[in-house]
Formats: C-alpha cells, structure tokens, sequence
C-alpha cells in the first residue's frame, strides 16, 4: 500500500465516511510483495502484532537476500532470519549487513529494538547440548522485545543448579523449558512456576530417546499444570509464543 492510499483511508476516517474498525480492516488486509520465489508479508505485524520471520533452510542466498531487501524497503527495522547455515550466511554478507549468531544459525538484519513485554522471560535447558536450540527461542524473544533470562545447564541430573536460580524461575512471566534425553525439565519448572510454561523437547539423546519423541511425549504426557509443547528443537516457535504472553 502506497503512502497515499493510506493517506486517503486516513483523510476518509477523518471525514467520517469510515470507521476507524473498516479503515484498520483495510489495512489488515493489505498486501505483499510478488518476488516470484516469495510473497513477502509487510502487514503481518498489523494482522499479528509480529512482523514477517525468515525461515532460511531451503532458501539460497539470493532468495533470502531479495527478501531481506522488500522487507527492509517497506519499513521493518528488525529482521530475523532462523536456520541460516554458516554457508549461506557467509555468502549473505556480500549483499547484506546482519549479525550472525552461529550457535544457533539465526541472523539478525538491523538492531535489537528495547525490551517493551510486561516481564521477563527465563530460558532454561536441561544441559549444555540442548543450547543451540535454547539460543534460537533466546533470540528470537529478544528481536521480539522481550527481557530474557538464561539459565542453562540446570537438568534434573543436578536439580540443585535450577533451585539455586529459584527467584528467576519465580519471578519470571514466561518460562521456556528447553530438555532432550527424557524431557523431564518441563515438569519440574511446570511444579515451580506461577505462570505459563513452554517445553520444548530437542533431539539431544541417546538410541531409545528416538531424535527428541522421548522427551516429546514425556512432556506431553506431563503431571505439571500449566504446561504447554512445541515441536522437536523448534526454539523459535518457542520464543515466538512466549513473546506473544509477554506482551499481552
């Protein structure tokens, strides 16, 4: 949408011949860019309060440069790129200025924006195998606006290292925890925390763990109230929905 159609929605909500519910409705409902390989969204954050999140796996440099560029060119300030590989990463900094973070594989265009959620969200995993997955929710909770709190390495193994952090856990408006083997640090945070927890199972794991389904179903399966599970080391879907609790 160009400036001036907004211009004149806005001069319309302004002349009373349209409610400011029909005016946001319209621009809801605003467009994208057609780049061939992709449809850029520049009107998710209106729709969702979340701009557009590049998901780089499968994507060549090019691609993913092109829709850095209509994103940036239509005003989002801050843009996340998750699962870029080393590889393509050093071939977007040709094109493209970014901070790479290569725990995680996630990139991110232009500056962290200040924290602006109502508390803080406290990341936790239940060893340090698990942190790849852990940096990508840290991430993208961060680019989200949010406050975070690490706490890793603090598994069931030696349950002491997580209740010697008992006023993070405490205090926290969202916990994410993160745990492969048998997953079960999702419960015991589940047991201590007033508020919501997202467990997120990761692949980390001996034979029987079978690539994260172990603690999959053990968090699904588990005993603490107030619990919820994302997919196997999905850490961005993670730090995205704790993001969204963060702010409401």
């Amino acid at each position: 949408m160009s400036k001036k159609e907004i211009l004149e929605i806005l001069n319309s909500v302004q002349a009373g011949a349209l409610s400011p519910e029909e005016a946001l409705l319209q621009l809801r409902m605003e467009p994208f860019s057609n780049l061939g390989y992709a449809k850029p969204d520049h009107h998710r954050s209106l729709r969702q309060g979340v701009a557009e999140v590049i998901y780089g796996a499968g994507k060549t440099p090019e691609q993913i440069a092109g829709i850095v560029q209509s994103l940036s060119a239509n005003g989002q300030k801050t843009i996340l790129i998750t699962r870029l590989s080393p590889e393509s990463a050093e071939e977007l900094k040709k094109s493209l200025e970014f901070t790479y973070h290569t725990q995680s594989h996630v990139a991110v265009v232009g500056d962290l924006p200040k924290p602006d959620g109502i508390g803080k969200i406290v990341v936790a995993t239940g060893g340090t195998s698990d942190l790849h997955v852990a940096e990508e929710a840290a991430l993208t909770a961060e680019t989200l606006g949010n406050e975070v709190v690490r706490l890793y390495d603090v598994g069931v193994a030696g349950l002491h290292r997580l209740l010697s952090n008992l006023d993070a856990v405490m205090s926290a408006r969202v916990v994410i925890a993160i745990a492969g083997m048998e997953g079960a640090l999702a419960s015991v945070l589940g047991g201590l925390a007033d508020c919501p927890v997202i467990g997120v199972p990761t692949s980390v794991g001996y034979g029987a763990s079978f690539g994260g389904i172990s603690a999959l179903l053990s968090m699904l399966n588990s005993c603490a109230s107030g619990v919820s599970v994302v997919n196997i080391d999905n850490g961005f879907g993670a730090g995205y929905l704790a993001s969204m609790i963060n702010h409401m």
